[in-house]
């Protein structure tokens, strides 16, 4: 309607004007209601086809996009296994701030507990066997001792009885020196045995009790941190919402949360805008706009485009067992747009979730500005299209202004 009254003003006024004021045509007589399309007929084909031209050129080059939602992340709240909840740390409210690291529920956990009871007396019996351990050493250095004692005596006697057989054969027969070297033998024997038995002892108590050791603790760590996982806490600050657990309530991970945690710094971020795929090659990065939500009456937030999405959500594919069908896709996806407030904490006041309706402007000022050649036809068209960016902004303006009446009154919402 604006559109048709602006371009009415520049066609059928002053074609009415000119048969009225210089043709000399009155209405009643010459112009009537029924000679009305043949008196005024070039100004009224002139401003439709200027009306439809300027909505077309406003619409393409600074669109609209009528699906913004300012989104917001939540994080579920679930343990890491089912069970039975014990005690809730989150009062029964609509909201409830906490901060990372608070308690919010426990599960039952009495196998947990004795998983780590047992796991402690594992490593409890192991160092007792570290001190056994080092008990058996001590034998088995006590019996290197004596091993090597017990040699160097029958070494000693069998040196010296071959001594005295090479002095005089007759004083000491050969069979005693052969019994004597039958028991450094033996007893060389024993001091290797005693000697093995040493080094195993040492290996025991080096390398086999402490690996047992250490595979005890971490059995034990692990008992601690199951048993840690029966207390959920808040990952991040945030807001916990539709928590409504009570004791001796059963969680299960795989059927539903026990609640939502809205963390803090995921509100209140950005708007997140779908435009229609005709306006693929005009929403871009960097681009300003304005948003008009709901929530915020009589508000217009200024934005700007952070991001476009380069894929379309009607052309993914997933493997199935179906053969695809391009004509299930029947209604076409939009270019989802990522837009941050242009200015610091600009989405601050807005409730995250808020529905919106986002006009994104184009801008040919840096082209304009740039020193770059540009023909007087371009030149013009490039300064028309920023100058009618102002008529969508009006238009955003006039929905904010007729918002409160269109809800509360005419709708009765």
């Amino acid at each position: 309607m604006f559109e048709l009254l602006f371009c009415s003003l520049l066609t059928i006024l002053p074609d009415f004007l000119f048969r009225r004021y210089v043709q000399g045509k009155r209405i009643g007589h010459e112009i009537t209601l029924y000679s009305v399309w043949f008196e005024l007929r070039y100004g009224i084909v002139t401003c439709l086809m200027l009306t439809v031209s300027l909505i077309t050129l406003i619409f393409y080059y600074h669109p609209t996009a009528v699906t913004a939602v300012s989104t917001f992340r939540t994080i579920p709240i679930m343990p890491e296994s089912p069970g039975r909840v014990v005690e809730t740390f989150v009062p029964v409210e609509l909201e409830t701030q906490v901060k990372a690291g608070d308690p919010i529920f426990k599960l039952d956990s009495s196998r947990q507990k004795a998983d780590v009871v047992t796991a402690q007396q594992q490593v409890v019996e192991i160092e007792g066997e570290l001190e056994l351990a080092k008990g058996e050493l001590a034998v088995a250095n006590a019996q290197v001792d004596q091993a090597r004692a017990s040699l160097k005596q029958a070494q000693d006697e069998l040196d010296t009885r071959q001594e005295l057989y090479q002095r005089n054969a007759n004083v000491v027969s050969e069979r005693d020196i052969e019994k004597l070297q039958n028991t450094v033998d033996a007893r060389s024997g024993a001091l290797r045995a005693a000697e093995a038995q040493q080094e195993l002892v040492q290996t025991k108590l080096d390398v086999a009790l402490p690996a047992k050791l250490k595979s005890a603790q971490a059995r034990l760590s692990e008992a601690q941190v199951e048993l840690d996982k029966m207390t959920v806490y808040a990952g991040v600050d945030g807001t916990v919402t539709q928590f409504l657990l009570r004791r001796g309530d059963i969680v299960n991970p795989f059927m539903r949360p026990a609640g939502i945690l809205i963390p803090a710094d995921a509100q209140r971020e950005r708007i997140v805008a779908g435009f229609g795929q005709i306006e693929a090659q005009v929403i871009k990065p960097g681009m300003v706009a304005e948003a008009f939500c709901g929530a915020l009456p009589f508000k217009v937030i200024p934005l700007v485009v952070a991001d476009v999405q380069t894929q379309l959500a009607s052309g993914q594919i997933s493997t199935g067992s179906t053969l695809i069908d391009t004509s299930q896709t029947v209604k076409p996806s939009t270019i989802t747009t990522l837009l941050e407030p242009l200015y610091e904490d600009g989405l601050r006041e807005l409730p995250p979730g808020a529905v919106c309706i986002v006009n994104a402007y184009t801008s040919n000022h840096d082209r304009l500005s740039s020193g770059e050649e540009i023909g007087t036809g371009e030149f013009i068209f490039l300064h028309a299209v920023d100058t009618v960016g102002l008529v969508h902004a009006m238009i955003l303006r006039l929905q904010a202004l007729l918002y409160p009446i269109q809800t509360l009154v005419l709708t009765g919402h």
